[in-house]
């Protein structure tokens, strides 16, 4: 299940760890969190899934859910090869979801 959709108290934490309490199977909340450090990278200024590290190229790291859609979107600002920052964003629910309370890569 997409993680925002059955989560309370969604949130980023030292830069880079999302956090948030997602409910599980018997409808209880449980706290999780997951380092996005180890499944988004910084590719030329722009996010990307697979990679890593991040956040040692990025200011401004803020999350929140957008649009009418209530989309999760990471912001951040990260720097390109030229060492120029670059304003990019995310939606965590491509690839972060909710596995019984659990943060889940997918």
């Amino acid at each position: 299940m997409s993680f925002h959709e059955s989560a309370q108290n969604i949130r980023i934490e030292d830069g880079s760890r999302l956090v948030a309490d997602l409910q599980n199977e018997d409808g209880d909340f449980v706290h999780s969190e997951i380092d996005l450090n180890e499944v988004l990278g910084n590719n030329d200024g722009h996010f990307e899934w697979d990679g890593e590290g991040f956040s040692g190229s990025a200011e401004g790291t803020h999350f929140d859910i957008e649009g009418d859609s209530n989309v999760p979107i990471l912001r951040s600002v990260l720097t390109n090869c030229e060492g120029e920052p670059v304003e990019a964003n995310v939606n965590l629910s491509e690839r972060i979801v909710n596995d019984n309370g659990s943060f889940q890569f997918v």
